[in-house]
């Protein structure tokens, strides 16, 4: 199915209006099929990306702007994603003995354990989500991205 038919026009687009259209609706494709890899664990998109920033940290607090600066969608609201790990029990937040303005974040074993679980599902969902690519493609359409 073509762009034009999944926005349901007729019109000839402009090739740079089609382009980023066609990358709106793939992307909201992807998102679709993570969140629903993450439905059953009760975990949003944005709540995995900051389990799975914590988890990079091998151990070590992370504070909310360093979160933040590493999203993969930018949003202000990451006191908030923190605030419902926590009540969920896959991270914890402590202040900082040496700086007390300082707010640390961490990663629980329980945050870990769902990753760990999470992480097979959603690798089989992204081999499922790309398997009309070859390896050669997708080097190209990474470069194709790089460039943007």
């Amino acid at each position: 199915m073509n762009v034009e038919e999944i926005i349901k026009t007729n019109k000839k687009m402009p090739l740079a209006k089609r382009t980023l259209i066609h990358v709106a609706l793939v992307a909201n494709k992807i998102n679709e099929g993570v969140s629903t890899v993450l439905k059953p664990y009760d975990i949003s998109v944005q709540q995995f990306n900051v389990l799975r920033i914590l988890r990079g940290q091998n151990g070590k607090p992370a504070n909310l702007s360093t979160i933040n600066e590493r999203m993969v969608t930018k949003m202000s609201n990451t006191t908030r994603l923190v605030d419902k790990l926590i009540l969920k029990g896959f991270v914890n937040r402590t202040v900082c003995e040496k700086n007390r303005r300082k707010v640390e974040i961490v990663i629980t074993e329980n945050g870990l354990k769902i990753l760990n679980e999470i992480d097979g599902i959603l690798f089989e969902a992204e081999e499922n989500m790309l398997k009309n690519f070859t390896k050669e493609e997708l080097h190209q359409f990474n470069e194709l991205l790089d460039k943007f």
